[in-house]
């Protein structure tokens, strides 16, 4: 069986960082620290976040 990205069910804006923290099986607390530090950082990660919450499907 293979995994699929998809958006979070326990979402706090769109599901994207819960959505990557489940694919990676990893705590969404350190995803969503990734994407502030990269919408801070460098202020690509919000045009990134914004492009998933419309491409990735939502989980069934």
């Amino acid at each position: 069986m293979y995994k699929r990205l998809t958006k979070s069910r326990e979402k706090k804006i769109a599901g994207v960082c819960g959505g990557i923290a489940e694919y990676f099986d990893i705590d969404p607390t350190l995803v969503r620290l990734a994407y502030a530090l990269l919408a801070l950082g460098a202020g690509t990660g919000i045009l990134f976040y914004i492009i998933c919450a419309f491409v990735m499907p939502e989980h069934q």
